[in-house]
């Protein structure tokens, strides 16, 4: 096994192979948005994620409840077939890939809406 390197080391080694045969481990960045079903961004945000910025893959996710800055609390009972749920959008690409793919969009959303973070992706090892 190789040893383990955070993201912040030599770009040239962003991957360790975790079985010489079958795996290997890569850095990624994972990027989730926050926004409402009200938000009419959602289709050009996801038209640029897919068509411009060609990420790896986008999951939506929606809320059953939440509640933003306004502290007004969005929730949906059974019965309910639409309200201004919230809305999570979620990816992962390599980390010069996710940050770019951030800097575009802060023209979607407002600031504050979307974070990061450092993860890891077994792959299968070709």
């Amino acid at each position: 096994m190789s040893e383990h390197k955070h993201p912040s080391a030599e770009a040239d080694a962003e991957t360790s192979v975790l079985d010489e045969t079958e795996r290997c481990l890569v850095w990624a960045t994972m990027v989730r948005v926050y926004l409402t079903e009200s938000d009419h961004e959602l289709k050009p945000l996801l038209k640029c994620l897919h068509d411009e910025l060609q990420v790896c893959g986008v999951t939506v996710m929606r809320g059953i409840a939440g509640f933003g800055a306004s502290g007004v609390l969005h929730s949906a009972g059974l019965v309910d077939l639409s309200t201004d749920l919230p809305l999570v959008l979620e990816f992962f690409d390599r980390p010069d890939r996710a940050r770019a793919a951030i800097e575009r969009i802060k023209d979607f959303v407002e600031p504050g809406h979307v974070i990061s973070w450092s993860v890891n992706v077994e792959l299968n090892h070709r």
